[in-house]
């Protein structure tokens, strides 16, 4: 299971998450910083990743469009990349089991 990063989250997640998400990406690895999101979408669908975003927009196109590009969604997030980190280790299970649901496009977390 692959993550595709948005601009929000931090380039470090990547190697930090490496071990539970093996040949996870940053959209500034590769070349999509500041790119419209349905480019971002369209990368993910293609390169089979779950985009990580705190962008309401990537939730838009997931209620939208849905699946098979997988949104999740950090929402109100405005914290230390190690909460982010914190999270996305403690839910591992919980993003692999959205990920084989077919019918699910979006989990959201959400950090007050």
């Amino acid at each position: 299971m692959k993550l595709l990063f948005d601009e929000n989250p931090s380039r470090k997640l990547v190697s930090r998450l490496s071990d539970l998400f093996p040949g996870s990406m940053h959209v500034a690895e590769v070349g999509l910083i500041e790119s419209p999101d349905r480019e971002v979408w369209e990368f993910a669908r293609a390169n089979v990743c779950l985009i990580v975003s705190t962008d309401a927009d990537f939730y838009e196109l997931a209620t939208t469009i849905g699946p098979p590009t997988k949104v999740i969604w950090l929402r109100r997030w405005m914290h230390p990349t190690n909460d982010a980190e914190d999270l996305l280790r403690r839910s591992a299970l919980h993003i692999a089991e959205f990920e084989r649901d077919p019918e699910l496009g979006i989990l959201i977390f959400d950090k007050k």
